[in-house]
């Protein structure tokens, strides 16, 4: 007969906390007592010490929940445990085999959804109550002789080389060292994203927009960006070292659930805030000591005050990359992420005045934070939030307090995806069919559906645009389409299958032939082409940092390269991928990884661009990783889900006054 072994799970309750202007109430999780522990668990419980964290601030205490269960395992199973791997990657790390071994049994132990919640009742304990679920903490394994499994040296195996990756040790994330064949930009590279990581009590939560040391107003560059960090994350999770983005992922959770105001207005309970800064205060009733703390900026303090509309997005789109590189899935069945999801895509599902399925926001919501022209319906906005909305059918656990969620979810994909197909495409017959509108159409069955009138065709484009490939505008709105090509818009369309597969092929045929205007001597504009002259004063209102061709105005930013990279595997034009990589390898580490490139063909340093801005460097080490290992690309895109192209909302209508034309329309 086996002996048992049993796993001793508890939480860490730091003094560590986030910095806001608003009491916080505790309260129980679930609103109920748990479960009562087992005599085994409890003995372990028992032996377990307090740790504090060195350094000048106050330690961060290791409290035990009494409320959390333990997990018990015989020792056959232990014995025939597998490796837990990806891709060709073999762990020898105990302490993930012991998650893997239990995760079957987590929605047994209060982690998931479906197991405590139905309707709205969580997300107002939640959001009244300030869940503060911190992260399972597998501190050591006892066998039933009391004796003591330590966790082996972990290492991971790529290609034959072995990287160190010390995952659960915030020392071995600054300090491990890559062994492959890595060229002396890739070593420069991994040294200075290393540099720019942040901890939080000790462990590694995110990395800095910028470690410029020359620069001595760093503004808000001194912050972690959820955005910024996305190639980050990427970065390492490809690199098997997942904690740094679990971490972030669960403190940036956390911040969701607090109260966010502006001029006594409250946005809504699902935004996510564009950065957050590690701050040490001063421990209230202690001489001389310090605590850190968490300070969110949730668009208060942003230039122009604007909410970052795509901060929850590119938060659901991370926590799905997390899962598919890892194989860990267990984080997105955790009841308080299940919960952080459904209140993104509530706030973003909200019912509006708008006719459209697109979301509407404000100019200076997205990666363009300024003023330039893109308020409405900006194409950069609608990809993220096609593929934050196909990410969340994957993830969502469906239960009668989600399926009106997942059925929303399933017709807005549908809607959105149909819009953007048939309303924002442009080659040469579209622009000619444009070019020939009829205006004032009062009609259900009117061709110009929004009243463009023709003159707004720009005369740049009449030549520009050739005879093959095409793009998908930057905005439409009545009356008004958006000519200009935004490149990250149009490149997420593509990774998403927001487009169809012969509008992709379009866009990068278009890239291809226009190489010159989208890269010459750095990849990769932001946007073309770039307002000049009256245009720029009106729109921009003639925004010093937003001149012609620099910054977000025709700027050249490499960060872009790792989204055209995973364009280009998915379409299978690695070879595009690979040209542009090589142009950016041969400049950017002699220009100290500038944010941004100015001139027409890319050629200056932007006049007020940082340097050694963190998501061009890990926008560069994503890319190259993405080329040496593609099949790990399959794991960031989507390919054509044809079971949403049978949805339509329409179909359910009775008292619909037309037959919806859809299927006949949608091009495959």
């Amino acid at each position: 007969m086996s002996s048992s072994n049993c796993i001793g799970v508890y939480t860490m309750r730091p003094c560590c906390r986030i910095l806001m202007g608003y009491g916080y109430r505790s309260a129980s999780t679930f609103g109920s007592s748990g479960p009562k522990l087992s005599r085994a668990v409890v003995d372990n419980v028992s032996k377990l010490r307090s740790r504090s964290c060195s350094g000048e601030s106050v330690g961060c205490i290791r409290g035990i929940d009494p409320n959390r269960r333990g997990f018990n395992v015989s020792d056959s199973e232990w014995s025939h445990q597998p490796r837990v791997g990806y891709s060709g990657v073999n762990r020898v790390k105990r302490g993930v085999l012991v998650i893997r071994n239990v995760a079957s049994d987590f929605r047994n132990h209060s982690t998931s959804v479906d197991s405590q919640v139905n309707g709205k009742s969580f997300e107002s304990i939640y959001i009244q109550g300030g869940l503060n679920v911190k992260p399972l903490v597998i501190e050591r394994i006892e066998t039933g002789n009391g004796d003591v499994v330590k966790e082996e040296e972990s290492r991971v195996e790529v290609n034959g080389a072995n990287v160190n990756v010390n995952i659960g040790d915030s020392k071995g994330l600054n300090d491990s060292k890559v062994e492959t064949e890595l060229s002396e930009t890739e070593k420069e590279a991994w040294s200075l994203l290393r540099e720019s990581v942040v901890d939080y009590c000790g462990n590694p939560v995110g990395t800095l927009a910028a470690i410029d040391p020359a620069d001595k107003t760093p503004l808000n560059y001194d912050q972690v960006f959820i955005r910024d960090f996305v190639p980050s994350a990427l970065a390492f999770l490809l690199n098997g070292e997942p904690e740094i983005v679990k971490n972030f992922l669960l403190h940036t959770l956390q911040l969701q659930s607090w109260e966010k105001t502006v001029d006594c207005y409250s946005p809504g309970q699902g935004l996510m805030p564009a950065s957050f800064k590690v701050k040490t205060a001063p421990l209230d009733g202690s001489d001389g000591k310090f605590e850190e703390v968490l300070d969110p900026d949730f668009g208060e303090s942003a230039i122009g005050r604007v909410a970052p509309v795509d901060s929850g997005l590119w938060w659901i789109i991370m926590l799905r990359a997390y899962g598919k590189i890892t194989g860990d899935y267990t984080l997105q069945e955790r009841v308080d992420v299940q919960t952080g999801i459904r209140l993104i895509l509530n706030l973003c599902l909200t019912d509006g005045f708008d006719m459209f399925p697109t979301l509407l926001v404000t100019d200076g919501s997205c990666m363009i934070d300024r003023r330039m022209g893109i308020h409405g319906h900006p194409l950069e906005i609608q990809a993220l939030f096609y593929s934050a909305l196909r990410c969340s059918r994957e993830m969502l656990i469906v239960n009668d307090g989600t399926k009106n969620l997942v059925a929303a979810v399933n017709n807005r994909l549908s809607a959105l995806s149909f819009h953007i197909r048939e309303y924002y495409w442009v080659d040469m017959k579209k622009l000619n069919e444009i070019y020939r509108y009829k205006t004032e159409e009062y009609s259900t069955d009117a061709v110009n559906k929004f009243n463009i009138y023709p003159d707004q065709i720009p005369s740049w484009l009449v030549d520009w645009i050739p005879d093959e490939g095409g793009y998908l505008i930057g905005n439409l709105q009545p009356a008004h389409m958006d000519f200009r090509f935004f490149t990250l818009g149009n490149l997420w369309s593509i990774v998403s299958s927001l487009g169809t597969q012969q509008q992709n092929e379009g866009i990068l045929n278009l890239m291809e032939t226009k190489w010159d205007d989208f890269v010459a001597q750095m990849p990769l504009k932001i946007c073309y082409p770039a307002m000049e002259y009256e245009e720029w004063r009106i729109v921009t209102g003639a925004d010093p940092k937003n001149t012609p061709w620099s910054y977000h105005n025709g700027g050249s930013w490499p960060t872009l390269l790792w989204q055209f990279t995973l364009a280009c595997i998915k379409m299978g034009k690695t070879e595009l991928a690979e040209k542009a990589v090589a142009l950016a390898e041969k400049r950017l580490s002699g220009d100290h990884w500038p944010e941004y490139y100015d001139t027409k063909n890319g050629r200056f340093i932007g006049k007020q661009s940082r340097l050694h801005q963190t998501w061009t460097i890990a926008g560069y080490l994503t890319s190259k990783m993405l080329l040496e290992n593609p099949e790990k690309a399959a794991l960031l895109f989507w390919d054509e889900d044809y079971e949403l192209l049978q949805t339509c909302v329409c179909a359910l209508i009775k008292t619909s006054k037309k037959k919806c034309s859809r299927r006949s329309q949608i091009q495959v």
